[in-house]
């Protein structure tokens, strides 16, 4: 695929997927999340909803992440996950996609958490890097 379809396709990916999630931080390891369409985590597509996305902070490399329903009454899943970095840490919890192929809901890729610069980033099965 050359480099202006991809460069397309993130932009309309990204211009469709602007206003997906809305994300509220609760605490230095833990956000609430809407999204508005499914999205892919691995193994599984979350139907839109509210979710509650946790660092697993009894793990020693806080690497596990956990989703839970929003009342987090229940745990939908718990995903291995290696380290991301960003420059500059934000005031507010950000949330990165990846594009799928056609007709799959867009993957979560990374979640980074306010003031911190390392956070989680999801390992897909088909992922080869």
């Amino acid at each position: 695929m050359s480099h202006q379809i991809r460069t397309f396709g993130f932009a309309i990916l990204l211009a469709s997927t602007a206003m997906l999630p809305f994300v509220k931080a609760e605490g230095r390891n833990e956000a609430n999340v809407v999204f508005s369409a499914p999205v892919a985590v691995p193994g599984q597509v979350l139907p839109p909803g509210k979710y509650t996305f946790k660092i697993a902070v009894s793990q020693p490399n806080r690497h596990t992440v956990q989703i839970f329903t929003e009342d987090q009454r229940e745990l939908i899943a718990t995903l291995p996950a290696i380290p991301a970095y960003r420059l500059k840490p934000t005031g507010y919890t950000m949330i990165t996609f990846e594009e799928r192929s056609t007709g799959s809901p867009t993957a979560v890729r990374r979640l980074l958490y306010p003031g911190d610069l390392a956070g989680v980033a999801f390992v897909y099965p088909d992922d080869h890097r």
